[in-house]
Formats: C-alpha cells, structure tokens, sequence
C-alpha cells in the first residue's frame, strides 16, 4: 500500500511544482492577455462582417463578451490551483473556494455588460443595472468576510499521530487530487467541443462544484481512518457542508446566488470559531 502512496506522490508533486511556478504564472498572465486582445479584435471584424460565415457563427458581435471570457479563463485557473491545494489542510481548501465563488460573482456582474448596446446607455429599464451593483457588493463581501476566515484560523496544526499516518493520508488526498484534475480536463474538452459543433454543453462551473461535494465527503471519510476523533470529524463535515451552500449559491437565481454565498461564509466563519474554541479548551 505504501508503494502505492509513495507513487501517487511521485507524479502529483511536480506537477504541482510546475503549475506553481512563478514563471508559469507570467505565462499564464500573457496568454490572458493575448487572448483578450484577440477576442476583441474578432468580434470587431465580426461586427464589421469581416469574418467567414463559419466563423462568424462563433464570435459575438458585443465587446463585453471579450471581458466575459477573459474572466472565465482566470477562473479556469483558480479552479485548477484549488484541485493542487486538496491535499492541504480542510480548511485552505474551502478558502480557495470562496476566492472562486467571489470571482465568479465579479465574472457575473461583468457578464450583466453584454445585456447593454454600445456604446453603453441606460433607459427606464435599470435590472442589469442593479445587477451589477448586487453581484460586485456580493463578490466584495465574500472577499472581505474570506479575509476573516483565514485570520482566525488556528496557527496550531491539527497532530495527525505517527508521521506516516500523516504521509499517507496527505498521499491518498493527493490521488484524489489526480483525478479530479483528470475529470476536470476531460469535462473541460468535452464542453469546448460540444459548444464549437453546435450541440448542448453544461454550465462548467456549477458542474465541477457538484463534483467537489463529493470530492469533500470522500476526503470526509478518509481522515476517519486517521483522525477519527468527534470535534475533526465535525468539523470536516462542516466544511463539506459550505461547499454544498457554495454549489446551491451557483444554481440560484440572481440576487439570491449572492445571499447565499455570503451565508456560506458566515457559516464557515462561525463553524471556525466554534471548533478553535473547542479545540483550544481541549488541547
């Protein structure tokens, strides 16, 4: 078994290495670039009918979508920075997720933009409007309310027991890791491929945090094996359950999308604050 833990590691750390880089990092940040110019210039030719019919049938005709995109791909890689953050202590991986959920409400208020002619003009009719006010005050609040969750974490590390209980749990959290990424590409390229030949594709985002659900009670029940104790196995779950209000947040309607996600981070705030107690009386 040890054979197998020591190999998941062996493929999982550099990967995780190179996604870390600094240097790819500053790629990463010119292919974003690259691309929102570019998405830009296409839907200027496709306006200017400049385009082959083919192609033209892709490309919107409203800059704002170009702003769309480009937040859709940063959050492409948050997304896979929070599957190499897994096997991390329960809590970083709940944190990255509100960052995703904070940036997918600034992706949304800026998706409200394609809903405006241009230049942009507003009549009578102010809902994008309000919108936009919603989901950026929303996206703040989850950002600020997330700046208190990290500070109250514990700076005392929960002591797993024998070292190699902690390597192999850390082991098995890491293949968990693999496949996710896995199924992330997989899903990924089947969404691409599906949206360019013109049949049915899925809203990513709220399909993957499905995923996570079951991702978090998994990782739920391996740390049983390791820590079985009532106050981590509370606590774990609890934190699964913040990410079930973060899944159902992704599948309200508006305004209610933002409640909710501001409640998960109140719950997960509140659930810190009461396992530090606990834990700090007991310890």
């Amino acid at each position: 078994m040890d054979q197998i833990f020591e190999r998941l590691t062996y493929i999982f750390d550099p990967l995780h290495h190179f996604w870390e880089h600094e240097r790819m990092h500053r790629r990463f940040a010119l292919v974003l670039i690259v691309v929102f110019l570019g998405a830009m210039a296409g839907i200027e030719l496709n306006r200017n009918g400049l385009l082959p019919a083919a192609l033209a049938a892709h490309i919107p005709t409203n800059h704002f979508h170009a702003v769309n995109l480009a937040f859709t791909l940063v959050l492409i890689l948050e997304v896979v920075s929070l599957i190499f953050t897994l096997p991390c202590s329960f809590s970083r991986s709940v944190g990255k997720q509100f960052e995703i959920l904070s940036l997918i409400l600034l992706r949304d208020a800026f998706k409200e933009l394609s809903h405006f002619a241009e230049p942009i003009t507003l009549g009578t009719e102010l809902t994008q409007v309000y919108h936009i006010l919603g989901y950026g005050f929303g996206a703040l609040a989850v950002f600020a309310l997330l700046g208190v969750y990290y500070r109250i974490q514990p700076a005392k590390k929960q002591d797993m027991g024998m070292p190699h209980d902690l390597f192999r749990f850390v082991a098995a959290k890491k293949g968990i890791a693999l496949l996710l990424l896995g199924t992330f590409v997989t899903l990924g390229l089947n969404n691409l491929y599906n949206k360019f030949a013109g049949l049915p594709h899925i809203d990513f985002f709220p399909v993957f945090y499905t995923l996570l659900i079951f991702t978090d009670i998994l990782v739920v029940l391996i740390s049983q094996c390791f820590r079985p104790s009532f106050h981590a196995v509370f606590r774990n779950s609890g934190y699964a359950l913040s990410t079930l209000f973060i899944r159902l947040a992704l599948a309200a309607p508006a305004m209610y999308d933002v409640a909710l996600g501001i409640v998960a981070a109140l719950y997960s705030i509140a659930l810190t604050l009461a396992w530090t107690r606990v834990f700090t009386t007991k310890g």
